[in-house]
């Protein structure tokens, strides 16, 4: 077998010394270009792979960005190609940066201290954590100890110190675009499918929701949900149980959306003529649903993308400055 090109050989090749050939191999900016380009040429023709574990040592970075779901993997791995989307997101950016995206999950107060031991040892240059519930430890932890870290979505608690920075959505705009469209359709009676009330996307959007029908003197009709179809299933029976004359419904994501029209079809309401729906997110399945779902669509995709541009800069010692609020858009379907 042959052996393994080392710095040794590429110095001799070059005909530099091998602290030179790290310098360059490590991304040094005080070499010489000519000197850089033999090098370089050494490197080409004697196939050397620098030893990731040795360059970190000297640059003091992992080239590795961790993405974090605080959900467990049956939530992540589900039909909801809400996750998908982020990783997208975040993985052509750090691609393009010429970082790895190491994938971690936190669903339980075990998995959040294996990430935290895993993070604050240097195997990362930052964390970006998403999904959160309720007051989540994790972000502010990480930061407490000098780990870059990004938020997706608000923290709960902001305003605390050790928040971290984070990249949202106009979750409470997003809803009321929702409910303003079903008003200005003639829909009188507006239920909603909340979402889960310890995730910052959830209360937003039921706020959302309720400041539309406050101005306008209408009485909420709430069930709650966890961004899941089936939960959009059991909260839609829910709905029609407690108000059978209901005429619409904004659910606050396509998944719970998708579970109400299916809800809808077998209690013989027609969509739209009976129940409007409005769903949150713009999920592939919007499109094709039966009929086609009305939406808000928020850009996940360049959520990830922001996500990761942020972390990088905060790894690299920048100031990065106000947190990241991204536009929704209500993309108007068959369904309502």
């Amino acid at each position: 077998m042959t052996a393994r090109p080392t710095l040794e050989k590429v110095a001799a090749r070059a005909g530099v010394s091998r602290a030179t050939v790290s310098r360059v191999v490590n991304g040094s900016t005080h070499v010489n270009p000519e000197i850089r380009a033999t090098v370089m040429r050494a490197v080409e023709e004697l196939g050397y792979v620098p030893n990731l574990a040795a360059r970190s040592l000297v640059t003091r970075r992992a080239d590795s960005v961790a993405l974090v779901f605080s959900e467990p993997s049956t939530r992540v791995f589900s039909d909801d190609p809400m996750f998908a989307s982020l990783i997208r997101g975040v993985g052509q950016e750090t691609e393009a940066s010429d970082k790895h995206l190491v994938l971690m999950l936190a669903g339980s107060p075990r998995g959040q201290e294996r990430i935290e031991h895993y993070t604050t040892a240097g195997h990362v240059d930052g964390v970006i954590v998403a999904s959160m519930h309720g007051a989540d430890p994790l972000p502010a932890a990480l930061a407490r100890r000098g780990v870059p870290v990004v938020c997706s979505g608000r923290p709960l608690q902001t305003g605390v110190q050790g928040t971290p920075p984070y990249v949202d959505v106009e979750n409470v705009g997003g809803a009321e675009q929702a409910v303003g469209h079903l008003m200005a359709v003639g829909r009188r009676r507006i239920a909603t499918i909340a979402g889960p009330q310890d995730m910052v996307a959830g209360i937003d959007r039921l706020t959302g929701y309720r400041n539309v029908l406050r101005d306008s003197d209408r009485r909420s009709i709430v069930a709650v949900g966890d961004f899941t179809r089936e939960s959009g299933v059991a909260a839609m029976r829910q709905l029609l149980r407690d108000d059978p004359g209901l005429d619409a419904v904004f659910a606050a994501s396509d998944m719970m959306a998708l579970g109400a029209l299916q809800v809808l079809r077998q209690a013989g309401r027609r969509v739209p003529d009976d129940v409007a729906v409005v769903g949150f997110d713009d999920v592939p399945a919007a499109a094709y649903a039966e009929p086609p779902l009305t939406t808000v669509r928020q850009p996940l995709h360049e959520m990830g993308r922001e996500l990761a541009r942020l972390v990088l800069a905060l790894a690299s010692g920048q100031d990065v400055g106000a947190p990241v609020i991204l536009p929704t858009e209500l993309v108007v379907r068959d369904s309502a």
